[in-house]
């Protein structure tokens, strides 16, 4: 088994002492490896490429809450729309339009994070902060246009700088997590600002002290990627 269940073991009851989730993200891994997590009792998985989510949709438990944490191209939302638990990388008004567009062909409200940049690197997605406040300020408007009714924002995600600068990080992190506690707000029909997802294989210890709801571990669980 490639699976390391002594690290998922760990890693899981860290995240479980912070209130958290663990996504697994099982993106390039064979379904054999995530099928082994799953026998472990995971539930929660993460893919980045949208053929590679389907294909393993198709053949998986159908209990799977499959999370979509890649950057998505909107003329690809149509082939998750029908299953996805969780996307976590909505980056603009586009894609969330196009996300609420296949919600209502599929009878389904599909949850959504934004995706905010707090990195240095310009490889990384996202709005930044000002771009989150002036949406997060119109938003609620929609709902009175009788717009996007086929989605839900349930909160943020970010990505932090690949480094080993912990002092990078931390400021990163605190960075997010006063902008998540700013921009909370009344729940509406479509808009609850409950998870912030932050931190993976190399910083989630971190970013569980900066308040993250829910992580993202690959490596430690399945191992480096080819």
């Amino acid at each position: 088994m490639a699976v390391n269940e002594e690290n998922y073991k760990e890693v899981l009851e860290k995240t479980n002492a912070a209130h958290a989730t663990l996504v697994a993200v099982s993106k390039t891994k064979p379904v054999s490896d995530i099928q082994a997590l799953y026998e472990l009792g995971q539930r929660d998985f993460g893919e980045n490429y949208v053929q590679e989510l389907v294909e393993k949709e198709a053949v998986l438990p159908k209990d799977i809450r499959w999370h979509f944490i890649g950057h998505l191209q909107s003329n690809k939302v149509k082939y998750i729309a029908p299953f996805v638990h969780l996307i976590h990388g909505v980056d603009s008004e586009k894609l969330l339009f196009e996300i609420d567009k296949q919600g209502a062909k599929n009878n389904r409200t599909i949850d959504c994070l934004l995706q905010v940049h707090i990195a240095q690197e310009e490889t990384k997605f996202g709005f930044d902060e000002n771009e989150l406040k002036l949406f997060l300020e119109t938003f609620p408007k929609y709902q009175a246009l009788e717009k996007l009714k086929n989605v839900w924002i349930k909160g943020l995600m970010a990505m932090a700088s690949f480094t080993d600068d912990m002092e990078k990080l931390k400021q990163e992190f605190a960075v997010m997590k006063a902008l998540f506690q700013q921009q909370a707000k009344p729940e509406t029909s479509n808009l609850k600002l409950e998870t912030l997802s932050m931190g993976m294989s190399s910083d989630y210890e971190l970013a569980l002290e900066y308040g993250s709801t829910m992580i993202r571990v690959g490596s430690l669980l399945f191992g480096a990627r080819i």
